[in-house]
């Protein structure tokens, strides 16, 4: 099917018909998940519009300003710092890791029980489908699992400039000392992709950019802890997944709109689930898109999802970069600080996870919690057992979930919640 953006997904060596088939798949799994929903907040229609633009305008958005010389940078994870980026006028994008694409190819180049969303990088990569891929001037890999680590060995060889990110997996002085060097030369790394040089004067606007973003979608999280919650747990997790590609000043101020409109739903006592729904939590990995299958069932079956603790979540905007002075230095250490923080379940050991569960479902109201885990996600799979150990222990209720990005298991999972529901109730 004819596109208007059809010579720009060549210029950047996109397969067409492939690209064709996967935005038809995306389309139609769009409207039956999300546009099927009743009670939506209006200000849903601009997240409709990015979506619709996903591969559309906003990439024309980037080539465009590649011609007037700013860069994109595509990242994997939550842990490479946006505040430098924008530091340099340059564009932080994520990168597709939520579906099953060329899995043909994916298996002539990695083992067959590798981690889907390592595998999912590389089927966007090998199908030629993925714009924001094809269009960065770097791509950042981070060392967070020895999957990811080994994987980029050979996805070094794929993509013409990929970036490598030490990070710590234990929390230790030696460990932040780590972070703090591997920050300063993806700082030096930057300045020379872009051929600026970040002053303290950019850094702080780059902070204030990346810490505005964040408080939206923090007021976002709070307005989600009412009954009835005012909207689902679908349409917060698109707007947690859009954060990763919009422009951070529209996407923040489009994250306050629909936050006035919520808070006035609120006064009205309007929801889109009646009160007393059962109230759910996710911990899981992350689910960039387009990962809908769970948040579907789930709401789908009679529940609402009332929050994320995932890298699309919580885990990945919790906390802001408040730097104790102005000099560039002091701002570093306070970006260092920030990230420190993050709880990812490859650190060793990890109990602020669980209390930041804990938190998470005492501030929103969870009856319970699924924790979702991707197959062959060794991190997360390792931590499920004990987690779901010391939340039971609470008396907070766990349904472990492991999966894939297919659909071959939706009726069997859909069983699971139902019943995990009905233990609820």
């Amino acid at each position: 099917m004819a596109s208007e953006y059809d010579a720009m997904w060549q210029g950047l060596g996109l397969d067409l018909a492939a690209h064709d088939q996967l935005l038809q798949v995306l389309g139609d799994g769009y409207g039956q998940i999300f546009l099927s929903q009743q009670e939506r907040p209006q200000g849903m229609g601009y997240f409709n519009f990015v979506m619709s633009e996903v591969h559309g305008l906003r990439i024309k958005e980037l080539v465009d300003g590649q011609a007037e010389g700013k860069k994109v940078i595509g990242s994997f994870c939550v842990f490479v710092p946006e505040e430098i980026v924008r530091a340099a006028d340059a564009t932080l994008v994520g990168l597709c890791t939520g579906a099953d694409f060329a899995t043909d190819l994916v298996d002539q180049v990695l083992p067959r029980n590798t981690c889907a969303l390592i595998k999912s990088a590389f089927g966007f990569k090998l199908g030629k489908v993925c714009p924001y891929m094809e269009s960065a001037d770097m791509i950042v890999g981070e060392n967070t699992c020895d999957g990811k680590k080994k994987s980029y060995e050979t996805l070094g060889g794929l993509v013409p400039n990929l970036y490598v990110m030490d990070l710590p997996q234990v929390k230790s002085k030696e460990g932040r000392v780590l972070l703090a060097a591997e920050y300063q030369r993806f700082k030096q790394a930057v300045e020379e992709l872009t051929g600026i040089e970040i002053t303290a004067e950019r850094l702080a606007m780059g902070i204030k950019i990346v810490n505005d973003k964040r408080q939206a979608l923090h007021r976002l999280y709070k307005l989600r802890a009412v009954d009835p919650a005012p909207i689902s747990g679908l349409d917060a997790l698109l707007i947690n997944q859009v954060s990763f590609y919009d422009d951070p000043v529209r996407f923040t101020a489009s994250v306050n709109k629909i936050c006035d409109e919520l808070e006035e739903r609120i006064k009205a006592g309007q929801g889109v689930a009646p009160k007393g729904t059962p109230r759910l939590l996710f911990s899981d990995c992350p689910m960039a898109v387009p990962n809908w299958k769970v948040p579907w069932i789930v709401e789908s079956s009679g529940a609402v999802v009332v929050g994320e603790e995932s890298c699309v979540g919580e885990r990945g905007t919790r906390n802001l970069v408040e730097p104790q002075g102005d000099d560039l230095d002091s701002m570093m250490e306070a970006i260092v600080e920030r990230y420190w923080r993050i709880d990812c379940a490859v650190f060793t050991p990890n109990p602020e996870r669980t209390e930041h569960v804990k938190q998470m479902a005492a501030d929103y109201g969870a009856k319970g919690v699924i924790h979702y885990g991707l197959q062959f996600c060794q991190p997360y799979q390792m931590e499920a057992l004990p987690l779901e150990k010391k939340l039971e222990a609470t008396g907070l209720p766990v349904l472990r979930m492991e999966t894939d990005y297919s659909m071959e298991d939706v009726e069997q999972l859909k069983t699971r919640v139902e019943a995990f529901l009905e233990m609820l109730a």
